[in-house]
């Protein structure tokens, strides 16, 4: 809010209002009426009537009423005043024509209901009193000397003073004419009697010393400084400027040159910080400025509980004219505690059960209702009934009173965009505007039902879950009917049954609400979005999920509640709403503290308006704001379902700023009607977690109520969580206590400066004298670890020449004497200057197995930063060192020896045993040596391979098929011998490299999990250090704070934040800790991974070797087996050998035969002629045609 633009405007007094219109005046207590002239002063502030010929009294308007039923009381108007609702005095008038009475009280109502006449600033009250000195003359037209001496009786020498000060007369038995006393007069008499050194202190404070006044700039520097809210925005709410200020020196300077000048004087300082412009509390948050428009339940609802009654629960006088203040005064909620009536007239009436109260008809109360429910606030009434009436009779009547009386006010069906299905929200204030809702018990009834069963008292819902098929109708009345099957409303007893000890059971804490009577068809369908229901549990409300169904808790029972279940409690009053209202044993009708309920959002936290103590203060102070509508808007993290809100928090709120609120009490105006010394006590309602001490001054040195000064330090609540949930009380007391006045504001209205806080009574009235002069200022909460940052940001110029100052003087100091402490190696700074506390790990020495870590103190030490790296993993190569391998290595290389071996000594014993047949071949008898065919005939005759060594010149007559046949078997066995022998070693190797994969990632394994511990164990070391450095840190800060500080309360509060400090730092590097070692782990994991992947993919390769091998084994097969036949055979049939390469020789430089020509050949292996080509295509060297010997 801007400091120039006031946004209350004062009430306007209509003009028939000020000239007066003629009354007959009555009082109840007399039959005696007398003529009167009604009137209203030009502002607003007095009610008064003139006797004619006699003289007038004045009654200052508190509470207004007025009856409206017939053509006699459309001329009729009743004034009600009081201190409080209790003590109330009723003004009956009637007019001379109709209507002048309605015309009246309208505007009356206007007036008081107006916020500038409730939050009206410090000189307006001041001018209060010079309008009633100014009405109240004596029969010569003059102000009396003896009203003055009345009005400010704490020092009559001093008012003496002030009188002569002004020149004006000061005997008791003196006048003054009113001429004699205009406004300039008044404050020149207010001055001398109240000096306001404190303001003139800071008035020099703030502009030319050697000038005794301040000009515009000096003035717009202050209000920019001092006055206006830091957290406004410059481009919405721009800084005053000086042409603006002119106006404010126009307005409040006495001195017409100085106005001339731009100057603004003392005195000018003195009634500018009295006027709108400085008002404490933020005058746009009197007015309606919430959203109207969200469920019911997302708003605090102004209640009250057993409304009726005047004084304690026990005894006392029940009143309906107690709805009437109630709802005058914002109430939204109100309770009527209904029983049955007696014969014969059998009404209805209301009476708190069981006590010694007295009784009023339920009628009466209706009707109270309804001519007040919508004069201070149009938005919807709840009723709140609590039925004792087990009458079906008389509870029909009650149905027909509401029903008639009420009329279009009455809501009786659901909005058709807010139906009674689960899942649907309650409509809003706004939806609801103007209408009364009934909380009563709600049952479901099946039209065309037995109505003995009603008369009988059972419960209409068993009649339906044992009856047959329920009568056609509507499916979703039929539905609703079946749900209210599954539930019992609330606790029902039949007194009849109950003996006294039951009685005084439920009375000691629910009261009598447990004892409630069933709910029959008249009144429960006056039921709808206010549906009670006995409570289960938390989460079985959120399973239902009903928004207009509510439950009712005893404070005991709420208290036990939001302190085990405090976010549940807060979730279930997101979504359906929740009413509190005072154990039975509080007999003196006192009251809980409504803050405890407000922090878990209960929206009908039920107070006993007739008692006015602290907490029906608070009440009342609080919901004077948002226009006194009654409905207070929730802060968004009580209000949405993705939003968690824990009342008990004691660190911070996320998304919401903390606030920092700092009040200096300065002086005090007109305390007391006595001459006594007084002090002041500053305390803080809101969370648990708010500052929570009780600020106290010293008291006044001298008994002085005038003009008391405190020169203390500020009161300062250094946290306030969150500010949308606090608030401010001011109480001014004397010295044995006796109440003077006090101000509760919330903490989003107060405004910072200085300011005069107007002090109000018990029962929230203003009151005209007594006023506090104050310093407030409100800012976003910074711990004092963060102080030189803020400065920073908000100046760093300031900031940065300071350090640069400061930087240079350590420089000097050092430069002076040598450094005594060893530095730090840079390597372990981060920077900003603490100690690198991150955690770290380093690789194993060379020595050691690949991939371990290490988390020696020593290398801690010595290199921090080393373990800012990476985790590395093992790798296969190194697995493959490892002493298990190797072995496992050994013994897979002895096993293919062995096999090997083996597959030798067969094949060794496969040659020896043809070798003796090819032996016995050479001895059998009967062989000749033919001549050796010449060259050309041995082409022709000769078409299949020889063996070599034959000779030249000598040949066999024919080829040996015994020999042949030896030589392809051997041949044959040999190959299927290899083959086994290859194929056992290719299965062999593939067992190898299995057991050999399954050894590495078992190794793998053993050394991930000793990488994962290591890591572990380096994070814990890591972490007990950083704490241990943190720890030693707060020490030193405690220590240092110590000697600087000697305050031992500023002590206490620096080391609480030193502590509180502490801990969040810790906190957060132990998160930031535990974030490294989890990202450190997700790597190592992940490369541990992708290495045993890797180890996967190496099992296939090695698989493919070990074939490939096998293969091209196989390949070279046939040609090893040709020569070990070749090899055998040449032993025994050398000459025969060298004859089978020349034949075959032969056979390829001949190419005009073909395969047809010698079907012998066509018998022989292809295996053994491709092997025999070779062997003769080889070269040994021995080209001689010399026929030898054959064997054969």
């Amino acid at each position: 809010m801007s400091v120039l633009s006031p946004i209350l405007i004062p009430p306007e007094v209509k003009e028939y209002m000020k000239k007066g219109e003629r009354f007959i005046k009555w009082d109840d207590d007399s039959t005696n009426a007398s003529p009167v002239i009604l009137r209203i002063d030009s502002k607003g502030f007095y009610l008064y009537w003139t006797f004619q010929n006699k003289n007038q009294k004045l009654r200052e308007v508190f509470k207004l009423d007025f009856p409206d039923n017939n053509n006699f009381f459309l001329k009729t108007l009743t004034v009600v005043s009081g201190p409080d609702m209790v003590d109330l005095t009723f003004h009956n008038f009637v007019s001379y024509k109709e209507n002048v009475g309605k015309d009246w009280a309208n505007d009356i109502m206007a007036i008081v209901r107006n916020p500038f006449t409730y939050n009206a600033c410090r000189y307006t009250f001041l001018e209060k009193i010079l309008v009633k000195l100014k009405m109240q003359l004596n029969n010569q037209g003059k102000i009396p000397v003896r009203n003055i001496f009345q009005m400010f009786p704490a020092d009559r020498k001093r008012v003496e003073a002030a009188l002569n000060a002004c020149h004006l007369p000061t005997g008791k038995n003196d006048g003054i004419n009113p001429e004699d006393f205009p406004e300039s007069v008044y404050k020149t008499f207010l001055m001398n009697l109240c000096p306001r050194t404190e303001i003139d202190e800071i008035f020099t404070s703030h502009h030319s010393k050697a000038k005794p006044y301040m000009t515009k700039d000096h003035l717009t520097k202050f209000i920019n400084k001092k006055q206006r809210d830091s957290h406004l925005n410059d481009t919405l709410f721009p800084p005053a400027k000086p042409q603006q200020v002119q106006g404010l020196i126009d307005k409040y300077e006495p001195s017409g040159m100085n106005i001339q000048r731009g100057q603004l004087s003392p005195e000018g300082m003195v009634w500018f910080l009295c006027g709108p412009e400085n008002s404490i509390v933020s005058q746009e948050k009197l007015l309606l400025y919430q959203d109207m428009n969200q469920p019911l339940s997302h708003y605090f609802i102004n209640s009250s509980h057993n409304t009726y009654l005047t004084a304690g629960q026990f005894s006392g006088i029940s009143s309906p004219e107690m709805y009437r203040q109630s709802l005058l005064a914002g109430c939204r909620c109100v309770e009527l505690d209904c029983w049955k009536g007696r014969p014969p007239d059998e009404e209805p009436i209301i009476t708190h059960g069981f006590t010694m109260t007295t009784e009023i008809l339920f009628k009466d109360a209706i009707e109270a209702i309804a001519e007040s429910a919508f004069k201070t606030s149009p938005y919807p009434v709840i009723l709140s009934f609590e039925n004792h009436v087990d009458s079906p009779k008389q509870q029909a009547k009650m149905a027909e009173y509401c029903r008639t009386i009420f009329g279009d006010m009455l809501l009786t069906e659901p909005l058709e965009n807010f139906p009674l299905k689960p899942g649907v929200p309650l409509p809003s204030p706004q939806d609801l505007m103007g209408k009364i809702l009934i909380k009563n018990k709600k049952n479901q009834f099946i039209p065309g039902e037995n109505q003995d069963t009603q008369k009988k008292g059972k419960n209409p819902e068993e009649e339906v879950s044992g009856s047959d098929q329920p009568t056609p109708i509507d499916r979703e009345s039929t539905a609703m009917a079946c749900e209210a099957t599954e539930e019992v409303p609330e606790v029902e007893e039949d007194l009849g049954n109950l003996d006294e000890e039951e009685i005084k059971k439920l009375q000691s804490d629910e009261g009598t609400a447990g004892l409630e009577v069933t709910a029959y068809e008249e009144m429960s369908s006056l039921v709808n979005y206010i549906q009670p229901i006995k409570f289960e549990s938390f989460e079985i409300s959120a399973q239902k999920n009903r928004s207009y169904v509510v439950s009712s808790f005893t404070e005991m029972k709420a208290y036990e509640l939001l302190t085990k279940s405090p976010i549940q409690f807060v979730d279930y009053n997101k979504r359906q709403m929740s009413r509190i209202y005072p154990k039975g044993t509080r007999m003196d009708s006192s009251n809980y503290m409504p803050q405890m309920f407000w922090n878990v959002g209960c929206q009908m936290v039920a107070l006993n308006f007739q008692t006015t103590d602290v907490p029906m203060q608070q009440n009342m102070a609080l919901f004077e704001f948002n226009g006194q509508s009654g409905y207070l808007l929730k802060h968004a993290f009580m209000r949405r379902p993705d939003k968690q809100f824990d009342p008990f928090s004691v660190d911070r709120i996320d998304v919401v700023v903390a606030s920092t609120l700092s009040i200096t009490i300065i002086s005090g105006q007109f305390l007391s009607e006595r001459s006594v010394r007084s002090y002041v006590e500053v305390e803080l309602f809101g969370l648990p977690g708010d500052p929570k001490r009780r600020y106290r001054t010293k008291l006044t040195p001298n008994a002085n109520s005038i003009n008391p000064v405190w020169k203390e330090d500020a009161f300062v609540f250094e946290k306030i969580l969150m500010p949308e949930l606090a608030s401010l009380r001011i109480v001014a007391l004397e010295e044995g206590g006796k109440f003077i006045g006090h101000r509760v504001i919330p903490i989003t209205a107060v405004c910072t400066g200085y300011h005069h806080v107007c002090l109000r009574s018990e029962s929230n009235m203003p009151l005209t004298m007594p006023s506090l002069f104050v310093y407030v200022e409100m800012k976003d909460y910074v711990p004092d670890s963060w102080a030189d940052l803020t400065m920073a940001l908000s100046n760093p110029i300031k900031f940065f020449n300071a350090h640069d100052k400061k930087l240079l003087k350590n420089q000097e100091a050092n430069a002076e004497q040598p450094d005594l402490q060893p530095s730090l190696p840079a390597a372990s700074l981060t920077t900003n200057g603490l100690p690198n506390t991150t955690g770290t790990y380093s690789t194993p020495p060379s020595n050691g197995p690949a991939g371990t870590l290490t988390t020696g103190k020593e290398e801690t030490k010595q290199e921090p930063m080393k373990r800012n790296t990476e985790p590395q993993t093992v790798s296969i190569e190194e697995l493959q060192q490892m002493k298990a391998f190797g072995k496992l290595l050994k013994k897979q290389e002895k096993e293919l020896k062995e096999l090997e071996r083996k597959g030798l000594k067969r094949r060794e014993e496969l040659l020896q045993k043809y070798a003796i047949l090819f032996t016995e071949l050479v001895a059998q008898p009967g062989k000749k040596k033919v001549p050796c065919p010449s060259k050309a005939s041995r082409k022709k005759s000769c078409r299949f391979p020889m063996d070599e060594g034959r000779s030249s010149g000598e040949v066999a007559e024919s080829p040996d098929n015994r020999v042949l046949e030896l030589k392809e078997k051997l041949e044959e066995e040999l190959i299927q011998l290899g083959e086994e022998q290859y194929d056992g070693i290719r299965r062999k190797k593939e067992q190898h490299v299995s057991e050999q994969i399954a050894k590495i990632i078992e190794l793998a394994r053993e050394k991930q999990a000793s990488e994962l511990k290591a890591l572990k164990e380096s994070s814990e070391s890591d972490t007990k250090e950083m704490k241990k450095i943190l720890e030693a840190k707060r020490v030193d800060k405690i220590q240092m704070m110590a000697k600087n500080t000697t305050d031992k309360s500023a002590q206490e509060r620096l080391k609480r934040e030193i502590n509180n400090a502490h801990i969040q730092e810790v906190v957060q590097a132990v998160k930031q800790m535990n974030e490294k070692q989890t990202r450190y782990q997700q790597l190592l994991e992940a490369k541990q991974t992708a290495s045993l992947e890797k180890i996967k993919e190496k099992e296939n390769e090695l698989q493919q070797e070990a074939f490939a091998e096998y293969e091209e084994k196989l390949k070279a097969l046939a040609a090893e087996v040709q020569d070990l036949v070749k090899n055998c055979a040449k032993v025994r049939f050398p000459l025969e050998a060298d004859s089978a390469k020349e034949e075959v020789l032969n056979a390829a430089a001949d190419g005009d035969q073909t395969p047809h020509e010698h079907p012998q050949e066509q018998n022989l292996a292809p295996k053994n002629v491709r092997h025999e080509t070779e062997n003769a295509t080889e070269g040994d060297g021995d080209k001689s045609t010399d026929v030898q010997d054959s064997r054969l």
